[in-house]
């Protein structure tokens, strides 16, 4: 099985706090409702103290067209996922010429040739590195990312494979778009960047590398028909334009328990022995609906609860900020008996990815 063999992150550098977010959104907001400080404690109600931008919070009280947008989510994201990897390989003790394929994963700016393509120049990857640029998963991609990857350590069980995600969902934010859907996505989203080195069997085994992450057994994709209208992007003139539906929490528990046992039968393990579950951070409620809809105990969201507040929702990079969190938390007792955890994340589509993990 493909190991985890390194998690890390990276965030860009202001930061802003709730009240301050929801100050310039009482000014960007005021003229369009009558009762916005009825719809304000969505702030609140968040669970977010703060979060991570790559640009000044000045820069969303003026327009800015879809160029300017675009131009500097290409410069941070590359700035962002370069860190975010450097730390990883670091972290892993391996040299950046060692990494056999590179997965780059993001949805909230545009780039030909993909990212993927400069980053590894800065990392100074090999001329020859299998690149898999993976575009519009939005939250899920994460998850669908570490998925992909462990496919192709697994047909490639000697390589090692870099997954880079990147996001900086601030940067999505129309200056007039004054719809609910815009108010929630200026209270729930952030910038942020995660990286991951999975690696084979044959690798480890080879190199006598001396790694303790957790394995990936396998994963699961789930599409739901007709769903299309639940989560992504409208794209416009300005920008991209959030689409977020209220439903989410109620797909949630009415739709994650079932996702679980399928993945879970797949494997032939059973609930007993499952001890983690990394759920992407999409907000307060969602992870409310989670606990509910799989009658896991409170404490196994903390992790989530944590990257929630701290970092806010972040779309892709965000499960694997949840991920890295709880490795770092993670009772020693886990490294002499095997157990099973579930990664999980939802995003456009509408769709659903998990991962399952076994730490040993």
């Amino acid at each position: 099985m493909p190991m985890i063999a390194a998690v890390e992150t990276a965030v860009p550098p202001y930061i802003v706090t709730r009240e301050e977010a929801k100050e310039v959104a009482r000014q960007l907001f005021a003229s369009s409702f009558r009762d916005l400080d009825r719809l304000l404690p969505v702030f609140d109600h968040a669970a977010i103290e703060k979060r991570h931008f790559c640009v000044p919070l000045e820069w969303f009280t003026t327009p800015k067209s879809f160029q300017e947008k675009n131009e500097t989510y290409q410069k941070a994201a590359v700035e962002l996922g370069t860190k975010a990897a450097a730390a990883a390989l670091d972290k892993a003790q391996i040299q950046a010429q060692e990494v056999d394929a590179i997965f780059f994963v993001s949805s909230t700016g545009i780039a030909t040739p993909s990212l993927d393509v400069p980053i590894a120049q800065a990392l100074s990857l090999r001329e020859d590195v299998k690149r898999m640029p993976l575009f519009g998963l939005g939250c899920a991609g994460g998850a669908s990312g570490l998925a992909r990857a462990s496919d192709y350590i697994k047909a490639h069980p000697e390589d090692i494979a870099l997954l880079i995600a990147v996001e900086l969902c601030g940067l999505t934010f129309v200056h007039g778009d004054h719809s609910k859907s815009n108010l929630i996505g200026t209270a729930l989203f952030s910038d942020g960047a995660a990286a991951a080195l999975i690696i084979g069997e044959e690798r480890i085994a080879n190199t006598g590398l001396n790694l303790h992450g957790p394995r990936i057994v396998g994963s699961k994709s789930q599409l739901w028909p007709n769903s299309e209208a639940v989560m992504g992007w409208d794209v416009r003139d300005e920008g991209l334009s959030v689409i977020f539906s209220r439903d989410i929490p109620s797909l949630v528990r009415r739709e994650m328990a079932d996702q679980v046992s399928q993945l879970l039968d797949d494997y032939q393990i059973t609930r007993h022995e499952l001890s983690a579950f990394i759920a992407h951070p999409g907000g307060a409620k969602v992870l409310e609906a989670y606990q509910t809809a799989l009658s896991i105990p409170e404490s196994w969201l903390d992790a989530a609860r944590e990257v929630l507040s701290s970092y806010g929702n972040m779309s892709s990079p965000s499960v694997l900020f949840v991920l890295k969190k709880m490795l770092e938390q993670m009772p020693k007792t886990l490294s002499t008996t095997a157990k099973y955890g579930i990664l999980a994340a939802l995003g456009p589509g509408f769709s659903c990815e998990q991962v399952l993990l076994e730490f040993t």
